[in-house]
């Protein structure tokens, strides 16, 4: 069996083997979370307002954050996932999928520059939903998105911006923008990204605002 796709002995089949011998989702929760903000802190350091993203930075971003704790981190998934009744992209498409996504969206719209606010969560809107549909990774994909979104948001010189409208009361608007991004509408995750845009605002002040 694919590493991927083993769970930790004694944790009933609720936790990934991980190299940190972690079996209560509790405990991994709480160790994913200290990782992801280590990995932002590190992340933040090495890439420029000028770097043009591509399929292997998606990979560095997972793997530096999850590289301590599971052995496939930012390796491409080898196993097909779904929520629900929702299907993400095949396995065996997911490496040609990431790179027609690093030459049509990244290439398009990173670096990502200072402009009109409703541009710039255009731009998050859609390179984030469409990394949502391929959903490269066995685990970890919703955030190393939303990683990859902060550090596209500095380049255009706005604050770490603040998710808290995409989880909570906001997952069902969150998964509706989703669907909608099947069909390459990415109306409705823009609106969402304004809104986490304004929520950074009143949090940081608009201070040096661009």
């Amino acid at each position: 069996m694919l590493p991927e796709a083993q769970y930790e002995p004694g944790s009933r089949g609720r936790v990934l083997r991980n190299l940190l011998g972690i079996r209560r989702s509790r405990d991994m929760v709480q160790a994913e979370s200290e990782a992801l903000l280590a990995a932002q802190e590190r992340l933040v350091d090495e890439y420029s307002e000028d770097h043009r993203f591509a399929a292997r930075d998606i990979r560095a971003i997972h793997r530096t954050w999850l590289g301590g704790i599971y052995s496939w981190a930012g390796e491409y998934r080898s196993v097909n996932i779904s929520k629900g009744d929702f299907h993400f992209a095949a396995a065996a498409q997911v490496p040609r999928l990431m790179l027609e996504f690093e030459r049509r969206e990244l290439a398009q719209v990173t670096p990502c520059r200072v402009a009109p606010e409703q541009d710039i969560a255009r731009a998050l809107a859609m390179v984030h939903a469409e990394l949502i549909l391929i959903h490269p990774f066995r685990e970890g994909n919703g955030r190393c998105a939303r990683l990859l979104a902060l550090l596209m948001g500095l380049q255009a010189g706005l604050p770490p911006l603040d998710f808290g409208g995409l989880s909570g009361r906001g997952v069902p608007a969150y998964v509706a923008a989703i669907h909608a991004a099947v069909g390459s509408d990415y109306g409705p995750m823009a609106r969402l990204f304004s809104g986490a845009i304004r929520r950074t605002w009143r949090r940081y002040g608009r201070a040096g605002r661009p």
